[in-house]
């Protein structure tokens, strides 16, 4: 079958979508249209707070709290880590979602507004990821959070800079993690380039594009040389050692571009020693769960089963 007579009946929309050429001539036009649909931060459910960033700069974070919940003693804490392709979007594109998630789940979530490619390249995004982190811990006793429950999540790219933090995170040592959750995860820079190890007729041509994707990797890599271990927090598809990692929840389309690379990589943390769970949704594009549906809906509670899983250790 071809993909589009794969694709589920309510995420048709994604077939009557443009189809953008990325560039940078482009992408300033694109990224102006994709944040006229987000709140602004006076708009948005969370508050603002800011901190300083490793190089001295003023990073944001948006603090969700429960709502209609009295907090007598610490909380778990969720640093949450927003899509678009590591050169657009800012927490607010996910407002919504983490405000009610936060509710339901009776947690505190900070979402950072991490700066973009491809005028800040690797590795300032996941530097200002570990700033945020950072960030969480000190602050623990102000924000009433038990930093023994804190989890990392993302979604797309996001979920490529909390797979990348993870990493970080462990190999510096200072910010114990309890569990990743990984939403579409963009991992792997050779995805839909000719030295990709990943093939698949079905995925890729319904939703994010190949070029797309390659254009968005160029740009948070930028003209630098990377050695091993830069690579593999570049991308955490090519990190050699994945051993001692937090358990983690991984989610995708079965017709998303990165399908194959994100159960890859379920799979080598499998392998390493890692506590996985991975789900796979029929007939869903990259992005599906911004349309409502069935399978919208059944993933947002299985991430939201997990992230619960994790808070109690269960």
């Amino acid at each position: 079958m071809q993909p589009h007579e794969l694709l589920d009946p309510a995420f048709r929309e994604f077939l009557a979508s443009g189809k953008d050429i990325w560039s940078l001539q482009t992408l300033p036009a694109i990224k102006a249209r994709v944040h006229t649909t987000f709140k602004t931060p006076e708009q948005a459910r969370g508050k603002s707070v800011w901190t300083t960033a490793h190089d001295g700069e003023r990073l944001r974070l948006c603090l969700y709290k429960p709502d209609g919940v009295v907090q007598s003693t610490p909380c778990p804490v969720i640093l949450y880590i927003h899509g678009g392709g590591f050169v657009l979007g800012q927490p607010e594109m996910a407002d919504d979602y983490l405000a009610d998630l936060a509710t339901q789940l009776a947690v505190l979530i900070v979402a950072v507004d991490y700066r973009l490619a491809p005028e800040h390249p690797f590795p300032t995004p996941l530097e200002d990821c570990y700033t945020a982190l950072g960030w969480i811990f000190a602050q623990q006793h102000e924000l009433n959070v038990d930093t023994g429950r804190a989890l990392i999540m993302g979604h797309s790219a996001g979920g490529g800079l909390a797979a990348a933090l993870a990493i970080l995170a462990r190999d510096r040592g200072a910010y114990p993690i309890a569990g990743q959750v990984l939403i579409y995860p963009m991992l792997d820079y050779r995805t839909g380039t000719a030295d990709s190890p990943h093939r698949n007729v079905t995925t890729g041509v319904v939703g994010w594009p190949p070029q797309a994707n390659r254009f968005c990797w160029d740009c948070l890599h930028g003209k630098q040389t990377l050695d091993q271990q830069q690579t593999g927090r570049f991308s955490p598809a090519l990190q050699a050692d994945l051993s001692e990692l937090p358990p983690t929840f991984v989610s995708v389309g079965a017709l998303d571009l990165f399908l194959e690379e994100d159960v890859a990589y379920a799979l080598k943390l499998s392998r390493a020693g890692v506590a996985v769970e991975l789900h796979v949704y029929p007939g869903a594009p990259h992005m599906f769960d911004q349309y409502p549906g069935a399978i919208t809906e059944q993933s947002r509670l299985d991430a939201a089963r997990a992230l619960r899983r994790m808070i109690t250790n269960d």
